[in-house]
């Protein structure tokens, strides 16, 4: 099958998107297929990736004219299946879609992101517009927390499934199932981007809380991994609450090293409420660490209160979930053994292979 991938952000840009998006692009060529990307982010040339760059402040990956490009590129290749990638806000993906549209190919709209109210009334209103509802486009979500806005917005005229995001599990699943003995310290961990749309510094908040309700012979520390725009103010809240002896800002790791770093690790936080899906915490899932994480986030896919990790509905339920492993060794423990043992065969890339197959299949019934 010949597939064309069109995503505003790709590699060498490092974000969830720009990851997934060639970790899939990597998996669909092993499985024989011809894959291509079309994509606004600059970078080296490189085969099969085909860059429609325009110069724009800050390095947008955006282009004003890019729809008129990418249409040439489709009516040239004529692709089996154009596969869109899309954030909240993904002006060049879009045009992917429309462009695919009017050459008449088949479309398969990925939404990487949460819809929140702003977001849904932006497409409602675009819906109005340019009627994108009825161009018989096939839209798949990373979760079904995702997925619940977006079929609220699209309706029945477009198909919403859910297809998880990718993940190497083999390459994260411990080699020795058997727990490492630990130092007696609770070693939590937290992995991604420090914007503030994640809220890290409300993460730092979380665990000051859950720090004064652990008995002070429980040893903690943490290792919240990652950069961004909010890295200040998070070294200005350690400071201002006596915080550097016992949680860490190393900065960004690579996947090797995080790796590494999941193998102490005795709980995972992941406390965004709008995470789309979490693929750090997937990660962690894979690799037998607990996972703490909001009930309505993505990572309650594949997360069950009290088998894979805990849930928490609002801030002071996450506190407590985190206190609470920090001083039941025992359920940490249970919950340990139960993700080292446990196949995450949705999340594999074959299933995710087949998920995509059946809504490329879906778009070409639909054209």
């Amino acid at each position: 099958m010949r597939i064309l991938h069109v995503s505003d952000c790709y590699l060498p840009r490092l974000g969830g998107i720009e990851v997934q998006v060639a970790d899939l692009v990597r998996a669909q060529s092993d499985a024989g297929h011809h894959v291509e990307v079309a994509t606004a982010t600059p970078g080296e040339r490189v085969a099969g990736v085909h860059r429609v760059v325009a110069r724009m402040p800050f390095d947008l990956p955006v282009h004003p004219f890019g729809g008129r490009h990418l249409l040439r590129l489709m009516t040239a290749r004529r692709p089996d299946v154009v596969h869109v990638h899309t954030g909240a806000v993904s002006p060049f993906a879009w045009m992917g879609v429309r462009a695919a549209v009017r050459a008449g190919l088949p479309v398969v709209v990925t939404v990487h992101s949460m819809w929140d109210p702003v977001t849904r009334a932006v497409y409602r209103g675009l819906d109005g517009v340019f009627g994108w509802s009825r161009w018989r486009i096939v839209g798949t979500a990373v979760s079904q927390a995702a997925a619940v806005p977006i079929r609220a917005v699209a309706g029945r005229r477009v198909p919403v499934d859910v297809v998880s995001n990718g993940l190497d599990v083999s390459a994260w699943r411990p080699a020795d199932l058997a727990r490492p003995e630990g130092t007696g310290e609770v070693h939590i961990v937290a992995v991604g981007r420090l914007a503030p749309r994640k809220q890290p510094v409300r993460l730092l908040r979380l665990l000051l809380e859950a720090r004064r309700r652990v008995p002070k012979e429980v040893a903690m520390r943490a290792t919240l991994v990652g950069d961004g725009p909010a890295r200040g103010s998070m070294v200005r809240f350690l400071r201002a609450h006596d915080m550097e002896g016992w949680v860490s800002l190393p900065g960004r790791y690579s996947r090797d090293q995080i790796r590494e770093l999941l193998a102490s690790a005795d709980v995972f936080v992941a406390p965004a409420p709008r995470e789309s899906f979490g693929i750090a915490a997937l990660e962690a899932r894979a690799a037998g660490v607990p996972v703490v994480a909001r009930a309505q986030s993505g990572v309650a896919d594949f997360v069950r209160p009290g088998k894979e990790g805990l849930l928490g509905g609002t801030f002071d339920e996450l506190v407590r979930s985190v206190a609470r492993l920090a001083r039941d060794r025992e359920l940490r423990e249970l919950i340990a053994r139960h993700n080292r043992e446990t196949e995450l065969t949705r999340c594999a890339w074959p299933a995710v292979l087949e998920g995509f197959e059946r809504s490329y299949e879906l778009a070409a019934a639909r054209v």
